[in-house]
């Protein structure tokens, strides 16, 4: 598994490497200072399979770096790690497609915890900045559909693929092939469609499918 971590303060990405190498020592780690250089890295290394990225970076706006790499690598997951600790800059990038969110200010085992869901293929925003407060002794590992106002927006183009493919009872393998992914990334889509849908189990995507099958057939 090959990582990419983008932040352009040095500090953090050693850090961060140095934590992901606890890990697991077998993941491969590649870093960049800013979004020109982690495009760079990216075109040179197609094969990253997870972003880390800085919400702000010198040269972009808010949002903007991201939505860029979002737009050039949707396939890629981005986990987000920022400064911000309010709960506006958690939902909107949520609603950018983002698997994660991660304060700079997490304390060492809340880190480690949230690291271990990201690369395992889960996600991570910390409850209590959901609820509307500040980070108070660390995020904990919570599922976003718990929390009702922080609904993200529509799914997008591959996350809809992936639901299609689910709907027709394609398997975690078979949707890696057709649409020529990772097994780990057709993962990271599922739980971004799951939180999104506010369904947990596979049985109810495929319900839901069938649903929105009938409902259009009913529209026509």
């Amino acid at each position: 598994m090959k990582v990419l971590i983008a932040d352009d303060h040095w500090m953090i990405r050693a850090s961060l490497k140095h934590a992901i190498a606890r890990l697991n020592q077998s993941l491969e780690t590649f870093d960049a200072a800013s979004f020109e250089q982690a495009g760079d890295l990216l075109r040179s290394n197609p094969d990253i399979d997870l972003m880390f990225i800085d919400l702000v970076m010198p040269g972009n706006s808010e949002f903007e770096g991201l939505r860029s790499l979002r737009a050039r690598y949707p396939d890629i997951p981005i986990a987000v790690i920022s400064v911000y600790e309010d709960r506006e800059h958690v939902v909107q990038a949520i609603s950018e497609g983002v698997i994660a969110y991660i304060p700079k200010s997490a304390e060492g085992p809340e880190l480690l915890r949230a690291l271990t869901l990201v690369l395992n293929g889960g996600v991570y925003f910390p409850r209590d900045i959901l609820q509307g407060g500040r980070l108070r002794g660390g995020g904990l590992p919570v599922a976003v559909e718990e929390d009702e106002a922080s609904t993200p927006g529509t799914l997008t183009t591959r996350e809809d693929q992936v639901l299609k493919l689910v709907g027709m009872g394609r398997s975690n393998s078979d949707i890696a092939t057709q649409l020529a992914l990772s097994p780990n990334t057709v993962r990271v889509h599922l739980r971004n469609i799951s939180l999104k849908l506010k369904l947990r189990e596979r049985a109810d995507l495929v319900a839901y499918c069938a649903g929105q099958a009938t409902a259009g057939r009913g529209a026509n």
